[in-house]
């Protein structure tokens, strides 16, 4: 179990007491706060700058969820003639769109293969890379 160290950090802050000094110690485990269907959620690595308007940059972590409902505008991850993507979902004109303006909306055609794979409930990023190549 981690450590919780209830404390508010800003943004650009200069130095902060030591939040050793008076920490609470409370049983949280990641995959509860973060996962909510365990058995149906997997984690992939974002690529590229398409989905930088939903805070979501290369090198990211997606937690994807595949027992979720697919929503109108949720961001997936999708199969998308054999390639992986994220984007998001506009079920009304049936077409996966980037956040990122310098990219055009995917108009899904009647021979694209084409399979939603889930819905990203989180991103996660790192600032710093793993030391593994995944």
């Amino acid at each position: 179990m981690l450590k919780f160290i209830p404390i508010k950090v800003h943004a650009g802050i200069v130095g902060f007491e030591s939040p050793a000094a008076e920490y609470t110690q409370l049983k949280l485990d990641l995959d509860q706060l973060l996962i909510d269907h365990p058995s149906a959620t997997y984690i992939g690595l974002a690529e590229g700058e398409s989905m930088k308007g939903d805070g979501i940059f290369s090198g990211d972590l997606l937690i994807v969820d595949r027992a979720q409902s697919i929503k109108d505008q949720d961001v997936v991850v999708a199969n998308l003639n054999g390639v992986f993507v994220c984007k998001k979902i506009d079920k009304v004109n049936r077409c996966l769109m980037s956040s990122n303006s310098g990219y055009h909306p995917y108009f899904l055609n009647e021979g694209d293969e084409f399979q939603i794979e889930g819905v990203v409930t989180r991103s996660i990023r790192l600032h710093r890379p793993f030391k593994k190549h995944l």
